[in-house]
């Protein structure tokens, strides 16, 4: 993928996905506007990609369960002389344990974040793609978005059936031209992810074919949006995962995905 001269967005940019996705884009030529929580972060990393790949590359601090960010984000973006023609839509976090455990608050600002900032970014982006003949959009969704719902982290798996959905109905929408959108449904993926929800050691202990490094998660992803794979499940046992998910009567696959959220999701609250 060669986008030297595009723009690319990429929120949750400090970390993770959103970092290898950074990193990956600058290697590719493309401009950089970048957006997370942390400034500090974001403008470290936008001064070494600058450096490192000779583009341009803008930090913009925000949180996106604050349902005015999509717009200060913009703001920023249209101030600042750039634009976007490629949305990598990446911020993200888990909330664990069962639903009743948390006060409303904190799951109205986790559908702020995971559901509504993501389709507020959209909005705002899409039209300027459509008009200019060219965009790419790369909602990251997850394999959990593609199984059938367990115990605990009760918003997340929904959240991530969400973007699969919505990014299968853009794409359709915009098949007749080149504006080209995937949500990526990667798996257990090494990040900060887990740090955040206390769950390093449960991911350490898994099998280590079951976690895949971020670069060629991202890799994969770009790859898929260029080919117009609409849903991109990145790794030889997530595929497997995501097939037998399909193929199981939805009773024996709602089993096995409570066995396993027992081991996996639930731990850190037993």
């Amino acid at each position: 993928m060669i986008y030297r001269g595009k723009w690319a967005l990429v929120t949750g940019a400090s970390a993770g996905i959103g970092k290898a996705f950074a990193e990956a884009l600058a290697e590719s030529g493309a401009n950089l506007v970048l957006t997370a929580r942390r400034a500090d972060r974001l403008n470290q990393l936008a001064a070494n990609l600058k450096e490192k790949y000779k583009i341009e590359a803008i930090a913009v601090a925000a949180d996106l369960a604050d349902p005015a960010a999509p717009e200060k984000i913009a703001a920023a973006i249209n101030a600042s002389g750039a634009r976007v023609d490629i949305l990598i839509n990446n911020a993200g976090y888990g909330h664990p344990g069962r639903f009743e455990q948390s006060e409303w608050p904190a799951h109205r600002d986790f559908i702020a974040l995971m559901v509504t900032s993501y389709a507020h970014l959209v909005r705002l982006f899409l039209p300027g793609m459509q008009a200019q003949g060219f965009g790419r959009i790369i909602n990251v969704a997850s394999l959990a978005g593609l199984m059938p719902g367990s115990a605990g982290h009760t918003m997340y798996g929904a959240s991530k059936a969400f973007l699969v959905c919505f990014s299968q109905s853009l794409a359709a929408e915009n098949k007749d031209r080149d504006v080209r959108i995937s949500a990526l449904c990667p798996g257990f993926t090494y990040s900060e992810f887990h740090d955040v929800n206390n769950t390093r050691h449960l991911i350490d202990a898994l099998p280590k074919f079951w976690v895949m490094p971020a670069a060629p998660v991202v890799k994969g992803a770009l790859a898929a949006v260029e080919r117009r794979h609409v849903v991109y499940v990145p790794g030889l046992w997530n595929k497997f995962v995501a097939w037998t998910m399909k193929a199981l009567p939805r009773r024996i696959a709602s089993m096995v995905v409570a066995a396993q959220s027992r081991r996996v999701r639930l731990a850190q609250a037993d």
